[in-house]
């Protein structure tokens, strides 16, 4: 989808559409205005907005007019941010999720174990290392195929989203093992599956088995925990954005507020990043 980045809701609703796309479009403008969200596509078009749309903007609609246009506006969205689950950041405002404390990663860890399934346990382990071990986001943990995963001595990397994350090192064993055995297929339920779908990584984590007072498993965590591990060991902010995906130092703001001694600032970690560059 071209046009200029400051372009606006109006813009894109003049666009030439389809007879859903721009009814949809303009539905969505009117829902974000009214919730104090900008009027510039780069956060109409965050899929989160368009699911928030969909449920509360078009709450008395029926299902199939609301599939219709979650459908219009999806399309619209992977042009801009790529498919679910990889654009750069949340609108601003969204808070970052609290990261798992070190005995959740470890009651996490034993229940990927103890799932009597083996794909399901290969499938859950892989949530655990590569959400807490590499930050990855759903749509980069549903891609992820073996071949992504590259060993050079001790350091695992995983190469997604077109960067180089290196794996923390609790977790780098483990992730080249489940890398290994995938070989040149997925890591993360393996076989033929519509891996586009939303909601592929959430409905396999509602069918885990667990203790109801365990923690849930979610993708959103682990990779919380990710960037506030590297926020608290002093990770040079340019090198965490560049490895997260992230598009700018503000956005960390979200997940400072989560580590103790960090200042939450947005300023504070703009002004971080240009002492490092000058380094």
């Amino acid at each position: 989808m071209a046009g200029t980045r400051g372009e606006g809701a109006a813009g894109l609703c003049m666009r030439p559409a389809g007879s859903v796309t721009a009814p949809a479009l303009r539905g969505l403008s009117r829902f974000a205005d009214s919730r104090g969200i900008p009027a510039r596509w780069e956060f109409l078009l965050d899929y989160d907005v368009i699911e928030a749309f969909c449920v509360a903007g078009l709450a008395g609609r029926a299902p199939a007019t609301r599939g219709t246009c979650r459908s219009a506006l999806y399309r619209l969205a992977e042009a801009r941010h790529g498919p679910p689950g990889q654009r750069p950041t949340p609108f601003p405002g969204a808070r970052a999720p609290a990261p798992y404390s070190p005995g959740e990663r470890a009651e996490l860890a034993a229940i990927a174990a103890a799932q009597r399934d083996p794909a399901k346990r290969a499938s859950a382990l892989a949530l655990v290392v590569f959400g807490i071990g590499a930050g990855l986001r759903p749509g980069e943990l549903v891609a992820l195929r073996g071949g992504d995963v590259i060993r050079h001595g001790r350091q695992v990397t995983v190469h997604v989203s077109g960067r180089v994350v290196p794996v923390t090192a609790d977790y780098a064993g483990r992730a080249w093992e489940l890398a290994r055995r995938a070989g040149s297929g997925h890591v993360f339920r393996p076989g033929t599956a519509d891996r586009g779908y939303k909601n592929f990584v959430a409905n396999f984590t509602r069918g885990l088995a667990a203790d109801p007072a365990a923690p849930r498993m979610s993708l959103r965590r682990a990779r919380s925990a990710f960037i506030c591990g590297h926020l608290a060991a002093g990770t040079p902010v340019g090198v965490l954005l560049a490895i997260t995906g992230i598009a700018g130092a503000g956005s960390l703001a979200r997940y400072a507020r989560h580590v103790s001694g960090i200042s939450s600032s947005k300023g504070a970690l703009r002004a971080r990043c240009r002492a490092e560059r000058t380094r």
